[in-house]
């Protein structure tokens, strides 16, 4: 049955509430048992690392994939959503580090890898249990218990048979490569991971000399902003192309060789210097000089400490002179190769260990920290006498992603996968797939794949899968294992785990006589196992090789902007290596969440709310809608604003709510006052011939059009803001230009149709909303669907909003013509308004005239038929439409921005402001249509001018008119004073207050009241306009307005003193519609006559299906309960029917009331015939001076004197006792009347039969304390 909906609601707690509902039903799952036969729909979720608590950025992927995927299952297709955890790597590494104090390798090795691995084993779902409730609070749903975690060994195997395939495709090798390099996890990293934390820093920044080995007088000056890598100088380079100089500095008297135009870098003029010659960087090639240290003085003989040349070296920074240290610079390791002074089998000059110190050939500064050591350097250097200068020099530099410390650039002997040889693969790949925003897949994706490198992939730690590939002592034989079968099967040891601790002591015998083979020491770069996901998560190939063959690529995947160089990246890279075609078909791109102040999102500086207040405080759906209605969803950043979601509660959910409370409580109005019962059915629904009905059903359908569309292209930032648009276009345009038709004012007929047509656009829109926002589509569909005729939907189960199918569009639905005509009318409405804000005129007040200009007489014809709403809206009397301004005397007039304009025009400013005065209405009229205009030699453009509407003072419409229009329609408002109208107007304000009380009093249009009001003082203007529009108050309010003083008997509801008009306002609301409600045409209850056959014996009788009114309704248990008592049917089973048809627990009983029950016990009655009138006699009660007890409302109530029929007749005593327990008053004394004035008693000797069908009034009268 369908339940009266509170005026008020607390988000939060109903999606608590809905939750639980899932939760019991199994709903998610029951989802996907119900969809299992349906096409597949692919969607792979990129694994978080459970070390850390969920973010807005998580919170923001995750709404997105739960938006596209319910979407996907509502559309028809089966989607199975699982979630995956990141195990491995540094995260995890990084944080039992910090927690044990391990400085490095030694640390490690001290504890033992089973050890350590144990331990990082222990914290990676350390938060588990707070993503899964977060993920779950926010509505998402995704399969937990059914997950996939990266260290599960049937992932890690998957792992393994992706890199034999690529080291089987001779796309594995083994080289030293220059990396970034994190000193406080003590590995290397990936191209694409250094790329993830720059930072702008001050560095040290030094100039130093390089003297010449045949004149040492002369010498080469070279700039770095790492003195750390001084001691493993083994070049100086040159640009060959660029012109070098030879200089003495007048300062010094040194001679130094720079490039000729950086000379500005260390001199203020050319005074300070004189140019001793000049020449092209190639002159200087193969030149000797004097290192600054004595470290590697050894490498002299392979050619070290000359100059080479390279295109790389540039003039817009440093000497010109680059610095050569091969093993700490990708460039300088690529041309240090090239003049051979370094060889791929050299033994590496890279005295820098994993932690970043200097190892003991650097005898100076042996176990110093290099970013430490680099101030003692340039003490040494200075003293030396080879530093030029020192100062500091602020660059973007980048930073380790996991520990937030400066990476360092070092040559890393490294397993690497070739990545260069198939760019071109990688971007035909790359564009098949669909991006959103599609600038994403070209520029920052497509162009990172252009320069892409070879990707290091092993890593020097511990808690990772091991690289699967065991080695001789040379390297020259190397097994590579793709499975655990093919390790048991060449090491003969069951295996259960593949952890390093679990396998590192294993060994291969050798087949070329070189003993053992060991395993490798490194493990998998963890974005190696992300990249494995779409084939590790189903354990391919070894298990469901056909779904998954089936199934790839995926349908869709969604994550944050920083994933282009991450996982969107390595995801292509595996499967263009495997299987030449891209691994997924669709993906959507979501920028970053940044705090309110556009900075990073920090824990530190606490500069954001958290995600669980939020939910907490607004609800999910709130932050659902807020982020999905955000730039961040075209790949933009968004500055999170807690006051952002609370506007969408404010602007979308509450105008929704009260929408779909309107209607219930119409509904239900429908159903009390003139029994009709309301049933949605789409089929079956009668076409309106209502305008305003069929543009709210074309606009809907024109919706769904485009809802579809949309969604099927990923576009969620065009779909969100055309729902939000919509639920105002229902709230403030629909319902608010129908409210009297939907509360019943037009005959019950259109009442009908505008409940069904507005039931209808809600039970679409929670359908087209469930994606987005789950919870409170859910909340109203499980009321709404108690109206729902379940013969109108096709699904079996409709216990759930997300079971249902999306709507089907109904194109013979959308009339354009119809949409664009209340386009028109909502222009008008909107452009009145703005004239009356502008003129201080509330809509209260009625006006005489609105006067419409537009230049297609089609659109005029448009507002004509729309004239009702308008008149209506804007509280006109009367609307004039034409073609004609020049007939009102119209002019246009323009005024320059002069913020805008000031700015650019800076001194013709002054000239052109003149010009635009003078500019004649004809010349702004073309402006209007063309939006350019030429202004003193000047061209101007919409946002410079400012247009403004005047009247001709000579056309006699100057002061009686105000003019307001967009680019279509120019809208005049008589805005002339006129008394009658301005007492309207005052009239209005009374019923406002009066409304305003109803609603503080918690009263709903169908409780009937009724409203006294006093004016003071008495007989002034206030009191008489109230007297003059009485009919007229009433017509509105639908509640008696009487004149104080209040009846002592009347139950008060809520009393206000108010001021208006310069009177003092006093309103009281009592209960009840004394006076004027019409007299009751039959009992005050919902009743059935009962007709028994049991036993062959006939008894007749009432039962009250409620008492009092709206109180103790009985349900079909209790009806067969009070049937026994009445009727003396103890122990016998009894059926019920209402005509050949039996009810059952599930029949709703109000919905009989007046009709004739059978009752028997068992076979259904021979004779089914209907009463329409009352069996027994009776009498209405009506409670007057006091609230009733026992947890009851009601104040009306009915009695019967009789019943089964001629039995059981009432006495006096009897009908007092009885009426004090109909109101649950049994200990007071009551004295009755047959009037609501007191005056007319029913004492001991009145006749009670001839009660029968009066109405009883009941005072009851005070206790001794009260008295």
């Amino acid at each position: 049955m369908v339940q009266p909906v509170p005026e008020t609601i607390h988000f939060p707690s109903e999606e608590e509430r809905i939750l639980k509902l899932w939760d019991d039903r199994n709903c998610f799952q029951e989802c996907l048992k119900q969809s299992k036969n349906r096409p597949k729909f692919t969607f792979y979720d990129g694994p978080p690392f459970a070390t850390g608590l969920p973010h807005y950025g998580h919170i923001l992927a995750g709404t997105i994939k739960d938006v596209v995927t319910r979407f996907a299952h509502q559309s028809g297709f089966h989607v199975d959503r699982r979630f995956g955890w990141d195990c491995h790597g540094l995260p995890v590494e990084y944080e039992i580090d910090k927690t044990l104090g391990i400085k490095g390798p030694e640390d490690v090795a001290k504890m033992g890898i089973a050890e350590y691995n144990r331990q990082c084993r222990s914290i990676v779902m350390r938060y588990a249990n707070e993503w899964e409730s977060t993920v779950t609070r926010l509505g998402r749903w995704i399969d937990f218990k059914n997950d996939y975690k990266t260290l599960y060994p049937w992932f890690m195997e998957t792992v393994w048979w992706v890199f034999k395939q690529l080291y089987d495709k001779g796309l594995v090798y083994r080289g030293v490569k220059v990396m970034p390099f994190s000193t406080a996890c003590n590995t290397p990293l990936s191209n694409f991971e250094s790329h993830q934390n720059y930072k702008d820093v001050q560095d040290p920044s030094v100039t130093v000399t390089f003297p010449l080995e045949e004149d040492e007088s002369v010498s080469l000056i070279a700039w770095t902003t790492t003195p750390w890598t001084l001691p493993s100088n083994l070049a100086l380079c040159v640009n060959p192309e660029l012109m070098y100089v030879k200089i003495k500095d007048h300062a010094t008297g040194n001679v130094y060789i720079m490039m000729e135009a950086r000379l500005s870098a260390l001199f203020k003029s050319d005074a300070e210097y004189t140019l001793l010659d000049k020449f092209p960087g190639k002159t200087l090639k193969g030149k000797k000089y004097k290192p600054l240290f004595d470290y590697f003085i050894t490498s002299k003989e392979s050619g070290a400490f000359t100059v080479v040349l390279d295109n790389y070296v540039r003039e817009e920074e440093g000497t010109g002179v680059v610095h050569q240290a091969p093993y700490f610079g990708a460039d300088d390791y690529r041309v240090c190769m090239d003049y051979n002074i370094i060889q791929k089998d050299s033994v590496p000059i890279c005295p820098v260990d994993s932690s970043g110190c200097f190892t003991a050939e650097v005898a100076d500064f042996v176990g110093q920290y290099v970013k430490d050591a680099d101030k003692n350097i340039i003490k040494l250097l200075k003293e030396k006498g080879r530093l030029v200068n020192a100062s500091t020099f602020k660059h973007n530099y980048p930073f380790c992603w996991r520990s937030d410390t400066p990476l360092i650039y070092k040559a890393v002997p490294s397993w690497f996968v070739r990545v260069e040889h198939m760019v071109d693969k990688l971007l035909e790949n790359n564009s098949k797939c669909y991006w959103v925003p599609e600038f994403v897949r070209e520029k920052r994706f497509g162009n990172w794949l252009k320069d892409a490198r070879d990707w290091a992939i092993s890593r020097n730690r511990y808690w990772g899968t091991p690289i699967p590939l065991w080695v001789s002592e040379d390297f020259e034989e190397v097994v590579c294992v793709g499975s655990v079968a093919e390790l048991e099967e060449l090491t003969g040891v069951k295996v259960t785990d593949l952890h390093r601790e679990s396998i590192d002591h294993l060994t291969i015998p050798s087949r070329c006589g070189k003993g053992v083979l060991r395993r490798l020491q490194e493990v998998f770069d963890c974005w190696f196992e992300s990249g494995s996901m779409p084939y590790a998560q189903v354990h391919y190939p070894f298990e469901h090789r056909r779904e998954f063959e089936d199934a790839f690529p995926a349908d869709f995947i969604a994550e944050g902007i920083d994933q282009t160089r991450g996982w969107f990246y390595t995801l292509l890279v595996l499967s263009t290596a495997l299987f030449g075609k891209p691994p997924f078909k669709n993906v959507i791109v979501n920028g970053l969440v940044l705090a309110s102040d556009g900075q990073k999102m920090s824990k530190r500086k606490k500069n954001y709310p958290d995600p669980v207040q939020i939910v907490n405080s607004y609800g999910a759906d709130a932050l659902r809608l807020y982020l999905i209605n955000s730039p961040v969803v075209r790949a933009e950043n968004l500055r999170f604003k807690e006051d952002g979601v609370r506007d969408v509660l404010k602007d979308v959910f509450l105008p929704w709510y009260n929408a779909y409370r309107f209607v219930i409580q119409n509904v239900q109005r429908l159903h009390k006052e003139e029994g009709v019962q309301f049933l949605y059915n789409e089929s079956t629904a009668k076409k309106s011939d209502n305008i305003m009905d069929k543009w709210i059903l074309s606009f809907t359908q024109s919706l769904i059009q485009f809802f579809k569309a949309e969604m099927d292209a990923y576009r969620l930032y065009t779909v969100v803001p055309r729902l939000v648009k919509f639920v105002d276009m229902l709230t403030n345009w629909y319902v608010r230009t129908n409210r009297r038709r939907l509360k019943g004012e037009s005959g019950t007929e259109d009442c009908v149709w505008a409940l069904e047509t507005l039931f209808s656009v809600l039970f679409f829109m929670c359908r087209l909303m469930a994606p987005c926002t789950p919870f409170i589509t859910e909340m109203m569909y499980q009321n709404m669907k108690h109206l729902i005729d379940p013969a109108s939907l096709e699904e079996k189960d409709t216990s759930s909003i997300h079971y249902l199918m999306l709507p089907q569009v109904r194109v013979s639905l959308i009339d354009k013509r119809i949409e664009s005509a209340v386009s028109q009318m909502q222009s008008v409405i909107e452009l009145g308004r703005v004239i009356r804000d502008r003129k201080t005129l509330p809509v209260k007040y009625p006006l005489k005239e609105v006067v419409v200009i537009h230049q297609d007489p089609e659109a005029l014809q448009d507002i004509q038929s729309l004239e009702k709403y308008i008149l209506e809206e804007l509280n006109v009397r009367q609307l004039t439409l034409s073609t004609d301004k020049d007939k009102y005397g119209i002019r246009l007039r323009a005024e320059p921005d002069h913020m805008v304009l000031g700015k650019r025009l800076k001194g013709a400013f002054k000239s052109v402001t003149a010009a635009i005065k003078e500019l004649k209405s004809e010349q702004l009229e073309t402006f209007q249509k063309t939006g350019t205009i030429v202004v003193d030699g000047q061209e101007l453009h919409e946002e410079d001018l400012r247009l403004m509407y005047t009247f001709d003072q000579g056309s006699g419409t100057a002061s009686q008119y105000e003019a307001h229009s967009d680019a279509q329609v120019l809208v005049l408002l008589d805005v002339t004073p006129d008394q009658s109208m301005v007492d309207e107007g005052v009239a209005r304000e009374v019923i406002n207050r009066i409304q305003k009380l109803r609603k503080k009093g918690h009263l709903v249009p169908s409780d009937e009241i009724t409203v006294y009001y006093s004016s003071k003082p008495a007989g002034e203007y206030l009191e008489k306009v109230i007297q003059a529009h009485t009919d007229f108050i009433l017509a509105t309010t639908k509640a008696p307005l009487k004149n104080y003083p209040v009846p002592a008997s009347a139950s008060v509801i809520i009393q206000e003193k108010t001021k208006l008009k310069e009177s003092d306002l006093d309103l009281t609301i009592v209960k009840g519609a004394s006076g004027v409600s019409a007299p009751l045409s039959g009992p005050a209850c919902a009743y059935v006559n009962v007709k028994i056959t049991v036993d062959n014996k006939e008894q007749a009788g009432v039962i009250l299906l409620e008492n009092p009114k709206g109180d103790n309704t009985l349900d079909f248990h209790r009806l067969l309960g009070v049937c026994s008592s009445i009727f003396d049917l103890q122990n016998t089973k009894l059926s019920v029917y209402n005509g050949k048809t039996e009810l059952t627990s599930k029949t709703d009983l109000l919905a009989l009331n007046g009709k004739t029950l059978h009752v028997t016990s068992g076979a259904a009655p021979a004779d089914a015939s209907n009463t329409n009138t009352l069996l027994c006699q009776y009498i209405n009660l009506q409670l007057l001076n006091t609230k009733p007890q026992e947890c009851q409302h009601g104040i009306l109530g009915t009695l019967l004197l009789e019943n089964p029929v001629g039995q059981n007749g009432l006495t006096y005593e009897g009908l007092l006792h009885e009426a004090a327990k109909v109101f649950g008053i049994r200990s007071r004394r009551l004295k009755l009347y047959l009037d609501e004035a007191l005056t007319e008693e029913v004492t001991q000797d009145s006749s009670l039969k001839m009660l029968s069908t009066k109405m009883v009034y009941i005072q009851v009268l005070p206790t001794t304390a009260e008295a």
